[in-house]
């Protein structure tokens, strides 16, 4: 959108999204050492939070590329019963998802182990399947993507993403960003900040984690923050604070809205993610900022209590 126009502006429900980024094979290692595997990545977790609180007012879709193996199989047999749609799901041969471990501590701080360098993703805005989907994504109300998108899809995929983006708002789509900034991803910090660069104007709604822009842009505060992306004209800023309360700047309008309390956070792995879903989705549904930021502080609050990226469907409505 050249001019940022209320959500309003994107028509009436169902709403078309498509999230674009990674899903990998997730083991959560327990207390004892045992481990357990299911699946999860930052963009992913976003599509099945949105898809469970929009239900049957959006159809929610995910663009990735995954191997032909008995993993991804599982992945996608999931996703379906997420009601996530498949379209965009490449899945090339002889090739694997990544895969990450997280290790938590005793107040439920996570940490990532990584295994992702010959994810199928890597290649899934250049290879031979790309082009219906490139050309679909403009046609999409909403397009969802992270800084963990920039990073996993290279130098050349990133170009593709860009195209898509300008295309996407010569026609209104309603572009979502997530700066999700993870700096072993990156050649560097000059390489992830230009490619940052490159996407941010023209982004519509920007969620933003304060510790992630201090690190990539050396941002002093939320203000700072909000004077950077002032001047790229981003109309609808969200600044994630974690526990702390969030920010959001948003047609010349401040707001700030506390987190809700937790009493024991057991798994903090997610939590920006879910926050974002329940955002987004609210907006969609015409809520106002400060009461989107309600609602993406309890379903975040909701996720944090259980161990891993997803928790139980019924516990996060």
């Amino acid at each position: 959108m050249s001019e940022f126009n209320s959500l309003a502006a994107l028509g009436p429900m169902p709403r078309r999204i498509a999230l674009i980024g990674e899903c990998m094979i997730e083991v959560q290692q327990r207390a004892d050492g045992s481990l357990q595997q299911s699946f999860g990545g930052d963009t992913l977790n976003t599509a099945v939070y949105l898809a469970r609180q929009l239900g049957k007012e959006a159809s929610v879709d995910y663009v990735t590329a995954l191997g032909d193996d008995s993993f991804s199989d599982a992945m996608c047999k999931q996703w379906a019963a997420e009601n996530i749609g498949l379209e965009h799901v490449q899945r090339l041969p002889g090739r694997l998802p990544g895969l990450y471990c997280i290790q938590t501590d005793a107040n439920g701080e996570r940490r990532f182990l990584y295994w992702r360098n010959e994810a199928a993703v890597r290649d899934c805005f250049t290879n031979a399947q790309a082009a219906p989907m490139l050309a679909a994504l403009p046609g999409y109300d909403v397009l969802y993507f992270s800084g963990i998108t920039l990073a996993v899809l290279g130098e050349q995929g990133r170009d593709r993403l860009l195209e898509v983006l300008e295309a996407a708002r010569l026609s209104d789509t309603l572009v979502v960003f997530d700066n999700n900034y993870r700096p072993r991803l990156w050649a560097s910090v000059e390489q992830a900040r230009a490619a940052y660069r490159h996407v941010l104007p023209l982004v519509d709604m920007a969620l933003l984690t304060l510790d992630d822009e201090q690190a990539l842009f050396g941002h002093a505060d939320a203000q700072a923050v909000f004077k950077a992306c002032a001047r790229l004209s981003i109309p609808e800023v969200v600044i994630k604070r974690g526990a702390d309360s969030c920010l959001i700047h948003c047609h010349e309008a401040l707001f700030e809205v506390r987190a809700t309390p937790v009493a024991k956070v057991v798994d903090t792995t997610a939590a920006g993610d879910s926050f974002s879903a329940g955002y987004l989705a609210a907006r969609l549904q015409g809520a106002a900022p400060a009461a989107a930021a309600e609602a993406g502080h309890r379903l975040a609050a909701r996720v944090i209590q259980y161990p891993g990226a997803l928790i139980p469907r019924d516990q996060s409505r």
